[in-house]
């Protein structure tokens, strides 16, 4: 299993083609501080400092399978509108093929829209409208995925938010044409009546949805599980149930045998979009017809990586790798990220619509102070950042007995820890030129800085200011230090 599995990370997932048919949206952020209430109403005027757009629905499927490595193409409606735009965009960032998606000119592209302040989510806005596609553009699409059968598709999913794409005919035609190209179709459901999935290769419902579809409550043990999903995989003849069961891991069943993995005990920061996760390694490693254990354990490890995250996040084929391996993603080595490398990063990063943090200081000696302040600084976006102040930087700050540690030492271990992405050091007083270039979403402070006061404010989204932990400091120990060797 050990090899089959990183063999397929590193050399043949690179070579699989997944198209992806659903509902596709986009799901936007607008993130702003509440400080007061409005006149008008009994309502809080939230100030808005930045706003984000990611993939969502079908294409964040599209999206964790692109980020995996695979050739993905996407189809789906959406209308020629600003939110169409951006849909189309976001899609063409992440190297996806859009060339079955149905442009219509009286529809509007589905859109969440999240209000956010104080981090807590204010409000909600959908834009939905439910719309089927017609015989026509039917059709059309079933021509454009044979023709990519033809070409060796590896799989196909099925991605159902109920919006209205997946019909009843499509459904069961693009079941149709996975049988007859020996190509499996796994449907990510949606509703009470699974009818239209008859015959699939696979369906990966999660606890709720397998209770939803049966009328009745599941409980989430093994037994009952194991009596649910053979009762559902036998009335909608599925090849196989892929059960996702959230702490407790994953359970594939089938006709004459069913396979569980546990999940790896882990500190969970956001289940959101995991399920998306787990379709897209099955989908993959279907594809390249691996045995099921590997596939479970593909899984298993990806979705260990998912809810590790702060928000819906797209897996990359180099965390899978290292999970795989066993790697934990440590780094035995590191050297800090070039002025050059760290702007470019930053820009990949966000041109996927993630929120990119960043924060500096010298952190000449770490302490529970400084790990408090960076956890809670990761958890704002996806990637934090630190501008790492250079050996003659701290020397100017801190006097000539400073740094304790150099920098190289201290990039090191920030890099160690598992809520820093990467390090870049500045030589100024200030990190203001580092942040001309990086320009980040979110740009943190601690201590009781006002926002007016920060260097570098005009270069970032928005201004956090996080407070100390009261009773560390590097000086404090310092001193400490010195009492007690005198």
């Amino acid at each position: 299993m050990q090899q089959a599995g990183e063999n397929f990370l590193k050399n043949e997932i690179t070579h699989i083609k997944v198209a992806v048919i659903g509902d596709l949206m986009t799901d936007r952020y607008i993130t702003g501080k509440v400080n007061r209430i409005s006149p008008e109403a009994p309502v809080p005027v939230n100030l808005v400092q930045s706003q984000r757009d990611v993939l969502g629905g079908a294409a964040n499927t599209a999206a964790n399978l692109a980020s995996l490595g695979c050739l993905v193409y996407a189809a789906g409606m959406k209308g020629n509108d600003g939110d169409g735009a951006i849909l189309s965009e976001l899609l063409q960032k992440a190297g996806i093929d859009t060339s079955g998606i149905i442009t219509d000119d009286a529809y509007h592209t589905t859109a969440k829209i999240r209000i956010l302040g104080a981090r807590q989510q204010m409000m909600r806005l959908d834009y939905e409208e439910k719309k089927s596609p017609s015989e026509e553009e039917t059709e059309k699409l079933l021509d454009w995925l044979e023709n990519l059968l033809r070409q060796g598709l590896g799989s196909i999913v099925i991605s159902d938010y109920g919006k209205g794409m997946i019909t009843d005919a499509l459904s069961e035609k693009i079941i149709s044409l996975g049988k007859k190209y020996s190509v499996p179709v796994l449907v990510d459901p949606k509703g009470s009546d699974w009818t239209k999935y008859t015959g699939a290769y696979g369906i990966t419902p999660n606890i709720k949805e397998i209770s939803d579809c049966l009328g009745r409550d599941v409980p989430n043990e093994d037994e009952a599980i194991l009596k649910a999903g053979q009762e559902v995989r036998e009335k909608f003849q599925l090849t196989h149930l892929f059960v996702t069961r959230s702490e407790k891991g994953i359970t594939c069943i089938s006709e004459n045998k069913a396979i569980h993995r546990a999940s790896v005990a882990q500190d969970v920061f956001d289940v959101s979009g995991a399920g998306d996760t787990v379709m897209a390694v099955i989908a993959a490693s279907s594809a390249a017809k691996m045995d099921m254990e590997t596939i479970l354990e593909l899984a298993n490890k990806a979705a260990g990586i998912a809810v590790s995250k702060v928000g819906t996040y797209q897996v990359k084929r180099d965390e899978l790798i290292q999970a795989w391996l066993g790697r934990r993603n440590v780094r035995l080595s590191y050297l800090p990220l070039s002025l050059e490398e760290a702007e470019e990063k930053v820009k990949r990063w966000k041109a996927r619509g993630e929120t990119v943090v960043f924060t500096n200081g010298c952190f000449d000696i770490l302490h529970r102070g400084h790990i408090t302040y960076l956890q809670q600084a990761a958890s704002l976006g996806q990637h934090l950042i630190i501008g790492l102040n250079s050996d003659r930087s701290v020397r100017a700050l801190k006097g000539p007995e400073r740094p304790v540690n150099n920098e190289e030492d201290r990039s090191f271990m920030l890099a160690a820890l598992r809520c820093v992405d990467e390090v870049v050091i500045f030589d100024e007083d200030t990190p203001e030129e580092l942040l001309s270039h990086l320009r980040p979403d979110i740009l943190v402070k601690g201590g009781d800085y006002k926002v007016e006061e920060v260097a570098g404010r005009q270069y970032a989204g928005k201004v956090e200011i996080l407070p100390f932990v009261d009773g560390y400091s590097t000086t404090s120990l310092i001193h400490k230090i010195r009492k007690e060797q005198a």
